[in-house]
């Protein structure tokens, strides 16, 4: 294991997904950063920025070191899904998912050892089934959501999947073509 980094994420997934393809930070150190969006900010425009904001907050606590940092997040039209607070706000998220396409955009950013930073954009078009009110119903109470924007794909909302296009490591939070090739580039192997 390539363990000569550090990962600006707490996310229990990003870490797994490192280790499936030879890397494991030596330090973990999620970024305290504001992630509001901008006025009329782009979806694709604020994943990329909070990205690379997570990872140069990191890289200006630990000078020298290489930092990756990552941002999901899930678009229904032109609509960013927050992560929700309550049972209530995830069955209107489950609503709005239901029966449509929608886009997962994870954008993935390296700061090398002499500080610049490098971002890469993943997207994954995900077609859902229409779920019924007791589908719904079943997949909130699950509190599978808990924690995320929108859902997990791997727990129970796999199977109302009917359709991925893109990166299945994308959209879990971390693509890994883009990752390992970031790492690569900034001496990590």
């Amino acid at each position: 294991m390539v363990k000569n980094f550090i990962l600006a994420s707490q996310s229990p997934q990003r870490k797994i997904l490192l280790s499936q393809i030879g890397f494991e930070p030596y330090k973990i150190e999620p970024a305290d950063i504001d992630e509001t969006p901008k006025n009329k900010e782009k979806p694709s425009q604020y994943v990329k920025r909070m990205a690379k904001e997570k990872a140069l907050f990191v890289a200006n606590k630990n000078k020298g070191e290489v930092v990756l940092a990552s941002d999901t997040v899930i678009v229904c039209g032109t609509t960013i899904i927050q992560k929700s607070k309550t049972d209530k706000e995830q069955e209107k998220v489950m609503k709005m998912l239901s029966g449509k396409t929608h886009r997962v955009l994870t954008s993935v950013c390296v700061v090398g050892k002499g500080g610049r930073a490098v971002v890469k954009l993943n997207t994954t078009k995900i077609k859902m089934k229409k779920m019924t009110k007791d589908e719904i119903a079943d997949y909130v109470v699950s509190k599978e959501w808990c924690g995320c924007a929108g859902y997990k794909i791997e727990g129970k909302l796999a199977g109302y999947v009917k359709q991925m296009i893109g990166s299945y490591s994308g959209v879990v939070g971390l693509p890994l073509f883009e990752t390992r090739n970031l790492l690569i580039g900034a001496g990590v192997y």
